[in-house]
């Protein structure tokens, strides 16, 4: 990965890492369903009319429906409602930090289905240290209840597997221009939400929604969803699937950080440890710290 990539790695985590304190500012008061229909169909005009100004063509997305539907299944429609059901529960930091095993759950998934992405000695090594994170973070949960409910905590897994799922029908479509990926997905979200939406919640999903959700689902489709689904696209067509997900590596720190500050959460010890498990994981998944020692060492 270049400098360029690595900063709009950064870039993006901080982005999406404010979107669980949004999220959660948001799902208090509009529910879960009605807020990612709002989401993706906000994100999604805006593309629209992104592309329009641009003198860009959505004519490609078109040819690819049937691929664009299926990523926006797994990207958006399935991990979105999974997170915004959970953070009902959970707070901005624990919910961004189980959505931090992602990459383990992608190193496997794409180890299946693509030849290019190989389980390595680094990638089996990394995929066990996070899963022992998240057993640390949720295991006390269960015999404690401690952080929130279980179910809520294992709603936000499941997100990160179909995340995972998402990464590779993304390289698929890696031929297409980022921001034509980012609009086609989130306008077959934005179909699928909709009758979801009005059956779940009967059109009074917003009923007395603040100034403030408000403000938090336009930060939330605007920022975290159209623009940083540009930047997200860019970067697997560029480094790939498995480096794409270690953004989930820098959104945790961020959200940890925007929670403590905005919402005023704290996190128990075992939730932290949980964090640190699941950083290493991830170093070592991917090798290049370990790679750049041996070569210090064999330059000496």
């Amino acid at each position: 990965m270049t400098a360029a990539v690595w900063a709009q790695l950064l870039l993006l985590g901080a982005i999406w890492g404010g979107t669980f304190v949004m999220g959660r500012i948001a799902v208090l008061e509009i529910a879960p369903i009605t807020l990612v229909l709002l989401r993706v169909g906000i994100a999604a005009a805006a593309l629209h009319l992104w592309l329009f100004a641009t003198g860009r063509t959505f004519a490609p997305a078109l040819r690819m429906a049937g691929p664009l539907f299926l990523l926006a299944l797994f990207n958006n429609v399935i991990p979105f409602s999974l997170i915004f059901m959970g953070q009902t529960e959970l707070g901005a930091g624990l919910a961004s930090i189980l959505n931090a095993t992602t990459p383990f759950w992608t190193a496997i998934v794409a180890s299946a289905f693509l030849p290019d992405e190989r389980l390595t000695v680094n990638k089996l090594a990394g995929v066990l240290i996070g899963i022992l994170g998240t057993a640390v973070m949720v295991g006390p949960g269960v015999l404690a209840s401690l952080g929130g409910p279980v179910w809520a905590k294992l709603l936000v897994l499941g997100a990160a597997l179909s995340y995972a799922f998402a990464f590779i029908l993304a390289k698929r479509l890696s031929g297409l221009a980022p921001p034509i990926v980012a609009t086609g997905q989130l306008t077959a979200a934005t179909v699928i939400m909709l009758p979801l939406a009005l059956l779940v919640d009967g059109g009074s999903g917003t009923a007395d929604a603040s100034p403030k959700a408000w403000a938090a689902v336009l930060g939330i489709a605007l920022l975290a969803t159209a623009v940083a689904y540009i930047l997200y696209f860019r970067i697997i067509a560029s480094a790939g699937a498995s480096n794409a997900s270690l953004v989930t590596l820098i959104v945790p720190a961020s959200a940890v950080l925007l929670g403590i500050v905005f919402l005023g959460e704290r996190l128990e010890l075992f939730e932290l440890a949980g964090l640190a498990l699941i950083a290493g994981g991830l170093v070592v998944i991917d090798g290049r710290l370990f790679k750049r020692r041996r070569d210090d060492a064999a330059a000496q």
